[in-house]
């Protein structure tokens, strides 16, 4: 989670949540949880840069480190493309949700 202060001076909705997220050039980015899922018994998280909301999506995987929940990279290129498999069914099948 981001470090931020909840308070009244804040410009966001505090029902998202919020990961500081660190790019492979070492620049911070505000990240924004926009939909999780699971499968095959872990879980997933879609994340967007809360600054650039067009940009593309990040999923990564949610692992349990103690008591915390962390963001871990997808390395293995076959999960990775079960994921997105997986994702791009769901996503499919909200959009007929929303749509009638």
């Amino acid at each position: 989670m981001s470090d931020h202060i909840h308070d009244e001076n804040c410009d966001h909705d505090h029902d998202e949540m919020v990961f500081v997220v660190t790019d492979e050039d070492g620049n911070e980015h505000e990240m924004v949880l926009v939909y999780s899922f699971e499968t095959d018994d872990r879980a997933y998280a879609v994340l967007l840069d809360r600054n650039d909301p067009e940009d593309d999506g990040v999923i990564f995987r949610v692992e349990e480190e103690g008591d915390e929940e962390v963001l871990v990279n997808i390395e293995d290129d076959a999960e990775w493309e079960k994921v997105m498999r997986v994702y791009e069914e769901l996503a499919a099948l909200e959009n007929e949700s929303e749509n009638g």
